[in-house]
């Protein structure tokens, strides 16, 4: 007997005694604590009472079914309530058994059943009639769609074309799984969303400690500096919104620097609203008054701090102690006074000087994070990161309770059953010269890239993604899309219609979160811990002793999750295995057929997580049954200061030793079952691996960094043409003052409303209703300027066109800014029809005459007849401006973070402007596109050793070490790869 029939034979023995005493039975929540959640040895058959039957006493028997979010990065945990009679999910909770949300959810998980019943989702494959954007579509079989896109990939592979060969996504919502289908086709093909989203803070991080983001411990913090609206609108909100708020009820102090009101802003004590770009001229005040005061960490400083490399690159004549390093950064950082950030920022002097009281006074408790804002928003924005955790630096507050890690030591990503080799080839559509030490793709300059001739694509993927709509510039890339001499073939992945999806040749119907397979892992407490995304309807019917072979057999309509596309693509590609790519998509189980998700997933919970066999096995259970059954698994708690480990004598074989303590060995590298993304420092001269650095006589693990220490000097921004960025420091920003026009305002774009999800799909009707438009911020002096109140219609000039949107004056502003949500504004040409999502989608016509393109609004979104009888009751129209087209490509010369602020001119609507009007002219974008590439220092003439980027730093699907050589002026063909990591 399985543990299920079990468990329901007692429920069942249960009921048959209550009968024969005349009695109810009623398992659920009546008997248990109104605040408890289902206990997990319930949920296979929790009873609830059925709602909307009252007075009756309608029972409802479900399977409860663990999945993960799929609404934004967190992927917290979620139980889906799988109706025991119908098989049919009518609701999502969250996941008590989840270590990073802890069964507690925001708006958007219980919305993922919005998503599952959405009239407008595409449940079967479709392929193009007619021309791109013409809005014609006929069903098309799976097979026909895979036969298709398999042979035009293997021609490209044949005949050594791999760079045609592109996917683009944005939230990929997994741990490198389809980075390593790419790598086993041999391309170099992942593109990502990543430098219109977080690559300036990622940089600024990266630069410290050779990992890209941070892991603040919140809930032990006794100070917490967020630089952004985080708690709402950045990465991981609901698990780190958890933890402040319990820091704040045992009296933590939260300081807040965002420009507008923001709903994180509401909760702080101590609310900065800086002139945008601002924000490190007030922080390195801060650490002014830390040096001035004695205040800072002298001995972390001394120890892990590259402070001796510093001293001998850029001040030689002084003496290498660190007494001198001291005197020399008192000297760099005396001209940030509290009064010199107060000029900066248009903060107060006495509420710096309060705000560095109270950083001074956290000690190794102060947690800090920043993501998008405006690390995002400004042309050396990747400086904000890096100055906000040079405070982290100074106190010693880096991996100690209430203190900053970096994220990869608070991750785990296991090791796959296969690992494909690295990719021989470089595209530089992706990663071209111009942009070294970007750690991301430059993927919103892709349009301008095809249209200078620099390369095309043959099959281009889109997944997650809608580049049309989310990136700056969205009109230049509709008119790279409909040209064929530009991208051959364009594959949509997608569950819903988006803007990007219109102009595909294949519309392909992918699962929703709980239609699919995904392993994941966040950074948000010290802990590891991994959750296991599952489609929920498979699992429940597996449960119930069905067997299922693909999760098709379950998925409403013909929808398909991508694991299993991409394994039955590959195999499609290579079919006899001549390629040498069907190897990676094979069972080791039954050599010569294809790997099953349920073998990929199970190898790897057997293998590559330490402590989950044990624990599945104490329950019966095996691993793989383990997580289908619970959803998570902490791996370890308590991360701590890894930077501090000790390094095992068996790990210091014929060691080496530069002249600032990196300490290097011969021995292999152990193999961890832990292969999370961080920096890869290089070998020394006699090809020796680093493996730590000495500190006081000892060797200690220390950090993925060039020098093994915190990087307050970076020898590779200097080496690469960047000596004056090499330190935290201070730079104005595009948007500064002096660099606009005395009637310009800036407009801040980078903020969305807390109910607006990361699919981009419009498909959650409850989120819909909620947040459904985007009005311009303007503060009364402003308005009262241009003589507009409360919903009058301004026009937003731009660079390169304008738009028309709502004024709603606010204090909530400060003077001089403006502010409009980034994440509303979706549009449908006519000719889509019922082809697009209904509810958050205006219909418009949009015309083009040479160059410059006019978008004129036809009607908002209004109640329609559908299977979900709500979409009658729809009782908005107005869904929002599109402003993202009208903003110019700004790339960061050192991150490739596009800078989202705007300088804008914003005057009243005149009578022939009508609310989401929108002009672009495409050729002025493309001349913004040519001054900001002036700003870039290329690797072919800055690179201090031939190569294209430094090959340390982090990069998404890394190629062999040979192929990162400048290309000879021959063109010379690139060899094969090596194994990846």
């Amino acid at each position: 007997m399985t543990r299920v029939d079990d468990i329901a034979g007692r429920v069942s023995a249960a009921r048959a005694e209550a009968d024969a005493r005349g009695e109810t039975f009623y398992p659920g929540p009546s008997r248990v604590h109104l605040a408890a959640f289902p206990p997990k040895e319930r949920w296979d058959d929790w009873v609830e009472l059925e709602s909307r039957d009252w007075p009756k006493r309608t029972e409802r028997h479900y399977l409860l079914v663990p999945t993960t979010c799929f609404n934004c990065e967190s992927a917290c945990g979620l139980l889906a309530y799988v109706d025991r009679d119908t098989a049919q999910v009518r609701k999502f909770e969250g996941n008590p058994e989840h270590p990073g949300s802890r069964g507690r959810n925001c708006a958007k998980g219980p919305a993922t059943i919005n998503q599952v019943t959405d009239p407008d989702r595409i449940l079967q494959p479709l392929k193009r009639v007619g021309a791109r954007g013409e809005g014609r579509w006929a069903p098309v079989s799976w097979d026909v769609a895979l036969d298709d896109i398999a042979s035009r990939i293997r021609t490209a592979v044949v005949e050594d074309r791999r760079n045609e060969i592109m996917y683009h996504v944005g939230r990929p919502g997994e741990d490198g799984f389809t980075e390593r289908v790419l790598a086993s086709w041999g391309v170099d093909g992942h593109n990502s969303h990543t430098n219109v989203c977080s690559s300036g803070a990622r940089a600024g991080y990266h630069f410290w400690t050779g990992i890209d983001r941070p892991s603040p411990d919140h809930a032990n913090a006794d100070v917490i500096l967020l630089v952004s609206s985080h708690l709402e609108a950045g990465h991981y909100f609901n698990p780190h919104a958890q933890r402040v708020m319990e820091a704040k009820q045992r009296g933590a102090k939260l300081i807040v620097f965002d420009t507008r009101l923001s709903n994180t802003a509401t909760h702080a004590d101590h609310w900065l609203s800086p002139y945008p770009g601002s924000e490190p001229a007030i922080l390195l005040a801060v650490a002014s008054y830390l040096l001035r005061n004695g205040l800072h960490d002298r001995e972390f400083m001394r120890r892990w701090w590259n402070w001796a490399e510093y001293l001998a690159a850029e001040h030689p004549e002084r003496a290498p102690v660190f007494e001198e390093f001291e005197e020399v950064l008192r000297e760099l950082y005396a001209p940030y006074t509290f009064e010199f950030a107060a000029a900066e920022s248009g903060v107060d002097a006495a509420t710096i000087e309060r705000v560095a009281e109270l950083v001074g006074g956290a000690g190794t408790r102060l947690s800090t994070h920043t993501w998008r804002s405006a690390s995002a928003g400004n042309l050396h924005g990747w400086q904000v990161s890096r100055t906000l955790f040079l405070l982290n630096a100074m106190l010693g507050a880096v991996a100690t309770p209430g203190g900053t890690h970096p994220n990869a030591w608070n991750k785990f990503v296991p090791r796959p059953i296969h690992t494909p080799p690295h990719p021989g080839t470089w595209n530089d559509l992706t990663w071209p010269l111009e942009y070294p030490l970007a750690l991301n793709e430059l993927s919103f300059l892709l349009p301008h890239f095809l249209k200078e001739g620099r390369g095309k694509l043959d099959v281009y993927f889109t997944r997650v993604y809608n580049p049309v709509w989310t990136n700056p510039d969205g009109l230049s890339w509709m008119e790279v899309l409909t040209d064929e001499s530009m991208v051959g073939l364009h594959v949509a992945l997608t569950p819903t219609w988006s803007e990007t999806a219109f102009l595909a040749d294949y519309v392909l119907p992918m699962g929703l979160g709980p239609e699919r397979h995904d392993l994941h892992s966040y950074e948000q407490y010290d802990g590891q811990w991994i959750g296991f995304r599952q489609p929920v309807l498979r699992a429940a019917r597996e449960r119930l002793g069905e067997q299922v072979g693909d999760t098709r057999e379950v998925n409403p309509g013909q929808v398909w999750e991508e694991n299993e596309f991409w394994i039955e693509l590959s195999w499609r590609i290579d079919p006899d295995g001549s390629l040498g790519i069907r190897q990676y998509h094979e069972s080791k189980e039954q050599p010569g057929t294809k790997l099953s998700v349920d073998e990929y997933y199970g190898w790897i919970f057997e293998n590559s997580v330490p402590g989950l066999p044990e624990k599945a096995a104490a329950e019966g259970l095996t691993p793989l049954a383990y997580m289908r059954r619970y959803g998570a698994f902490e791996v370890r708690k308590g991360i701590g200061p890894i930077y501090e480990e000790p390094v095992p004598d068996d790990q210091l074989v014929d060691v080496g030793e530069d002249n600032f303590g990196r300490v290097y060995t011969r021995a292999p590298a152990p193999t961890s079952p832990n292969i999370v993304p961080m920096a890869a420092p290089e070998p020394d001269d006699q090809g020796r691996r680093p493996v730590g650095v000495r500190i006081d006589g000892a060797v200690r693990r220390g950090f993925p960094t060039p020098s093994g220490r915190l990087e307050f000097y970076s020898r590779t921004l200097a080496d690469w043409g960047w000596r004056d960025q090499a330190v935290p420091r201070y730079e104005r920003s595009h948007v500064h003052p002096e660099a606009m026009a005395p009637d310009q305002l800036v407009l801040i774009s980078t903020f969305r409303l807390p109910t607006q999800i990361h699919t981009r799909g419009g498909n959650a009707k409850w989120l819909d209703e909620l947040a459904h438009t985007n009005p311009l911020w303007i503060h009364p002096r402003d308005a009262t300027r241009i003589d507009v109140g409360n919903g009058d219609l301004v026009t937003v000039e731009t660079e390169i066109g304008c738009y028309v949107v709502k004024a709603w004056v606010t204090e909530g502003i400060r003077p001089g800014v403006v502010a409009c949500s980034h994440h509303m504004g979706r549009w449908k040409l006519a000719a889509q029809g019922e082809n697009s999502q209904r509810q958050m989608m205006a219909t418009v016509d949009l015309a083009r005459d040479d160059g410059r393109w006019r978008m004129t609004r036809l009607a908002g979104v209004s109640p329609y007849q559908s299977s979900d009888p709500d979409t009658a009751r729809i009782w908005w129209s107005d869904v929002g401006v599109h402003q993202n087209l009208t903003f110019p490509v700004h790339p960061d010369p050192i991150s490739g973070q596009h800078c989202w602020h705007q300088a804008v001119r914003v005057r009243k609507a005149t009578p022939a402007e009508a609310y989401g009007d929108i002009v672009v002219d495409t050729a002025k974008a493309h001349e913004v596109y040519r001054r900001w590439l002036e700003l870039a220092r290329p690797a072919h003439r800055h690179s201090p050793d031939g190569t294209r980027r430094p090959y340390w730093l982090m990069r998404p699907l890394k190629p062999a070490k040979p192929i990162f050589n400048l290309p000879a002026e021959d063109g010379s063909p690139v060899r094969e790869g090596e194994a990846l990591r």
